[in-house]
Order: structure tokens, then sequence, then C-alpha cells
């Protein structure tokens, strides 16, 4: 989903049910010693508001981390994973990350750009002809290409049905490539492709396409081998949890009437995998972050043959404004949302999926960044706004945390 939302009703305290943990003083003195001075003067009240809200909205669970050198510094872990075993969050959870995947599924394009085996500005119906068939008022087909689907500028629509996913018996999301092929000549391009903005989980699934044809691998593969194993992302997969993380994965959940709902641990992403279908803990998310942010130098040599500074800087260059957020003007680059707050870039994406909504910002220049999420959202006209929430605390991180890492001026361990 695009990077912030608008604000709903709270939902009714849920009595008995959270349990916190502020993981700071627990770390090992390597850890700790990457903090500056003044951090937990202002990351403790931070902590304490943010969990406030959380408790007064109703939801059930999520984790609030400080990442640095591929690794978490600070956390909360905050109530439930499950709340039918009784799973607390911890450090282990498995979240679902939804359209975070799609900063992974930009990075993997840009891989096979760098390895000569495609070009940004080639016609994406050269890799999924089937899009010739979408009607395009505004020109051609052939004149939309990689570079307008990795900018969310190329005039799809926002959602990947145009209609149904309504009912308890719909499919969560089209599960077989026929069904999209199927729905492509009823689509329609809504705007001259690079004109401006406009958020498109389709035009994702078109690149995941792409990258399975220009490789002979399904989308998971390749992903699995170019990135997830090179960044020790051991425990990162899509879908259906594997039988041995299974007891860290987290629920999600709706609140109705005040009370939480389960939607279940597992759900299919189907053919969309590529637009929102990762799931990972905290800590192989950090990892992400370090690869993005091109820390510790020791990692130096590993983060380059997955994708050159040069390259991520390249994606990290605004192509067109794309609305107002907690954090001010947001612009779209290639996949990541950026920022400027206080003279400074940041970098990064939301996730909203079932009941999961998520987020990451990273400050490059400062080598310091920030995941935030929560298994609770949506229900009936109570239930908590947690994208609100979670856009919030994103600010006050950007405003307030991140400052503290540009001094270069870290605490002695203790």
């Amino acid at each position: 989903m695009t990077m912030w939302t608008a604000a709903r009703p709270r939902a009714r305290t849920i009595a008995g049910i959270i349990a916190a943990t502020l993981a700071v003083g627990a770390l090992p003195r390597a850890l700790r010693a990457q903090l500056p001075a003044g951090f937990d003067a202002a990351w403790r009240p931070l902590v304490a508001e943010h969990r406030r809200a959380l408790e007064e909205n109703g939801v059930v669970g999520g984790t609030l981390a400080i990442i640095r050198d591929g690794r978490v510094v600070a956390a909360d872990y905050f109530g439930m994973a499950d709340l039918e075993t009784g799973r607390p969050v911890d450090e282990n959870t498995i979240y679902h990350w939804a359209s975070i995947t799609k900063t992974f599924t930009a990075v993997g394009i840009m891989q096979l750009r760098d390895r000569g085996l495609l070009r940004l500005d080639d016609p994406i119906v050269d890799y999924v002809p089937e899009l010739r068939e979408v009607h395009n008022p505004f020109g051609p087909m052939e004149a939309i290409t990689l570079r307008h689907l990795l900018s969310h500028s190329a005039g799809f629509r926002a959602s990947t049905w145009p209609w149904g996913g309504d009912e308890p018996w719909h499919p969560h999301e089209p599960t077989e490539w026929s069904q999209l092929v199927a729905m492509i000549p009823y689509t329609r391009i809504h705007f001259a492709p690079g004109s401006r903005y406009g958020y498109s989980n389709p035009g994702i699934i078109y690149l995941g396409r792409t990258i399975e044809k220009v490789t002979g691998d399904v989308y998971e593969a390749y992903i699995d081998k170019n990135i997830f194993r090179p960044l020790d992302m051991r425990r990162s997969y899509f879908d259906v949890t594997p039988w041995h993380l299974l007891a860290h994965r987290s629920n999600n959940y709706r609140i109705v009437n005040g009370r939480p709902v389960a939607n279940g641990l597992d759900f299919n992403t189907g053919i969309t995998v590529s637009n929102g279908g990762l799931n990972a803990p905290v800590g192989d998310l950090a990892r992400w972050l370090g690869f993005l942010m091109g820390a510790p130098e020791a990692l130096h040599a590993i983060h380059e043959s997955v994708l050159a500074r040069s390259s991520l800087e390249e994606m990290w260059r605004p192509v067109v404004p794309a609305g107002d957020s907690p954090l001010g003007p947001q612009a779209m680059g290639l996949s990541f949302f950026l920022y400027e707050v206080d003279g400074h870039r940041l970098v990064g994406h939301t996730g909203s999926q079932k009941s999961f909504r998520s987020f990451f910002l990273i400050d490059p220049a400062a080598r310091v960044g920030a995941i935030g999420v929560v298994n609770t959202a949506d229900g009936d006209d109570a239930a908590p706004d947690t994208a609100r929430l979670l856009g919030e605390v994103s600010a006050r991180i950007a405003r307030e945390i991140f400052p503290l890492f540009r001094t270069g001026t870290a605490t002695k361990a203790r």
C-alpha cells in the first residue's frame, strides 16, 4: 500500500492480554557502545508513549526497533504474537511484511540490469507480452517501461483485483498467473505513463514476472539465492511458514466489538508474491537495512556482490512526487519512498496486508534505521488505525532519534 493512510477511530483497550519488554539494557556491551549520547533519554519516553498508544487502541502485538550496522541495537517487544497459544512477542517473532517485499523485487530488477540482462528503459511488453492487450488511451503499450513500473508511474490501477475480494470464500489474492492474464483485456492505463505517481500492486507483479522470464527461476527461488542467502537472512521466506519456524510465526488480528479476532497464522499471496509475500523476523529485516545502509565495513564485499552502492543511490533519486506523509512531502524513487527531514535524506517503505502493518525507515548517511510492525488492524468502526500510529512513531524517530546518530558520538558501554 501507499506509504501512510488516513486516521480512523480508536478501539477499546484489550484488558489483561498485553505484555511488553523494553530491550536496551540487556544488549551486549559491543552493541550498547554503538548508541550515541542521549539515546536512552530520547528512546525510553518515545517507546513508553508508543506502547501506551498501542495498548489504548487494542493492538495485540508488535515490535519497534533501531538498527545499526545491520543489527538491532534497541527494541521494544510489545504484547502477544499469538493469543490462543499464549506466545508473547520476542526477538524471534516472525511477521508478514507485505509491501516491503516490493523493495526486494526492485533490487532483483536492478541486479539483472547491472548484469546486462535487461535495461530499465525496456518496454514491459518485452517480458510480459500479455500486457499488449491492456487498453492504453495515451499511446502504445511499448511506451511503458520497467522504469515506469519501478517508480509507480506507469498508470496501472492500485489494486490487484479490479473487483471482488470482499467475501470470505474469495481467494486472498490471485493464485495463478492465468487469473491475472484473464483480467488484462479489462485493464486500462489511467494516466500518461511517467506523468505522475500512482501506486500500483499489479505493476510490481509484472516486475516479478520479468525476473522469472529473464532468469528461468521462480521468483521465490531467485530472491532466496540472490538476496536472502548472501545477506544471511536465514529465517526469511514467502507465504506458508516452514514447519521448523511455525512456533515463531505471529498471528494477526482484526478488532470487532473491542475484541481481537484472529485471521490465522498463514495465508497465500499467490501470484502476487513479488508484491507482498515476505515473512521474516525483525533480525533478518535488520540485515536488509544493513545492506541498504552499506554497513558494516566488514560486509562491504558481500553487499557489493548483491548490488552496487551506486545502483542503490540511483534507486533513491526522486522520480515523481508522491504526496504528503507524517514525515512531510514524499517522493517515489525506484520502489523506495524518499523524504527530506531537516535537510537530511531518509528512505523507506511501508507494508499493509491482512492485519499486519509495518514500516522501515533509514538515514543512509548516518547509517541508522528503524523498523516498526504490529499484528493488529481493521475490523469494525472502532478498530485501531495502526497505520497512523506507526506513521506518528516513525516521524518521531526521524526527528528525535536519528539526529543523535549524526554526531558520531557513542556512549561508553556500561
